[in-house]
């Protein structure tokens, strides 16, 4: 599943295309990419069309382009396997769930493919409200209840940091509840935890201060490093809106290395099942402390 620099890549690469766009016609080719919104394909279809767009927003791996003039927004969930893919008006894409036909100033006529092979991502239109934290930045209501990802600005190391504390269960539970922080997916739980030489069923509440600080460290560095690199692809599932995969997956020490010897130990990675997928980890570097 895309994770925060993946959907940050495809953000940025859409922004300039988008922003100050309007919507010249909308093709629906399955409703079921319209799951999440609140109506049907021909409500999605006839209020999005004539609409404009202010830009395109991120929080954790939700994205949205706030429609001029009105207090909603078109979000958009890549899901599993979802692509938003920038072409010009004569090029299709295969298993185009919906296609947005829009017309910018400068870049001229352009096709905007959302793309989904297993069908679990979504576009929808939804309300915008404003955040509790900074009543001034509105994000759609579906995403109202995401925690602010670790490379958001108005990020809160300290509130963070008391609410790990506070919690009764593992560390890599933690960093992937999004009602804690957000973006932070297995890919780089895992790295980031390898950095840190934290185990990732570390008890929360046993995880000194100084460990959580780093670990904190090692997660904006690993989403940062990632976001250079445009992101981790195995496959062909992620790309960018060009089609061009990221190759953050030479960079990785741990996830999907097991049976590799550690880069910093040398002895093997070993994968362990956790929560229906898995946990790649060193033995050796990365012990569970109770103290």
């Amino acid at each position: 599943m895309p994770e925060l620099p993946e959907v940050e890549v495809v953000r940025a690469g859409l922004e300039p295309a988008v922003t100050g766009a309007r919507v010249a016609s909308i093709t629906v080719f399955d409703d079921r990419s319209l799951r999440r919104h609140d109506g049907p394909a021909e409500d999605f279809a006839a209020r999005l069309t004539g609409a404009g767009f202010e830009g395109a927003s991120r929080r954790g791996k939700y994205m949205w382009l706030p429609i001029s003039d009105s207090d909603e927004a078109l979000v958009v969930h890549l899901g599993m396997s979802g692509q938003v893919l920038l072409r010009d008006r004569f090029t299709d894409d295969r298993l185009t769930r919906i296609r947005l036909e829009i017309e910018h100033p400068s870049h001229g006529d352009l096709r905007l493919n959302f793309v989904d092979q297993r069908i679990f991502g979504s576009m929808a239109i939804d309300d915008l409200v404003s955040t509790v934290d900074a009543p001034a930045e509105r994000v759609p209501t579906q995403v109202s209840h995401i925690a602010r990802d670790p490379l958001d600005p108005l990020f809160d190391d300290a509130l963070f940091l008391r609410r790990l504390a506070a919690r009764r269960t593992g560390i890599k539970r933690a960093l992937l509840d999004q009602s804690l922080v957000s973006g932070i997916g297995n890919i780089y739980a895992d790295e980031a935890l390898w950095a840190a030489r934290v185990h990732y069923d570390q008890p929360t509440d046993r995880l000194s201060s100084v460990k959580a600080r780093r670990l904190l460290a090692e997660v904006r560095a690993v989403l940062i490093k990632a976001l250079g690199e445009g992101g981790t692809s195995f496959d062909a599932q992620y790309v960018n809106v060009n089609g061009n995969s990221g190759y953050f997956s030479h960079s990785l020490n741990a996830y999907g290395q097991q049976g590799k010897p550690c880069p910093r130990c040398g002895r093997p990675i070993v994968r362990e099942q956790f929560m229906n997928r898995g946990s790649h980890f060193c033995r050796f570097c990365q012990r569970v402390t109770r103290a």
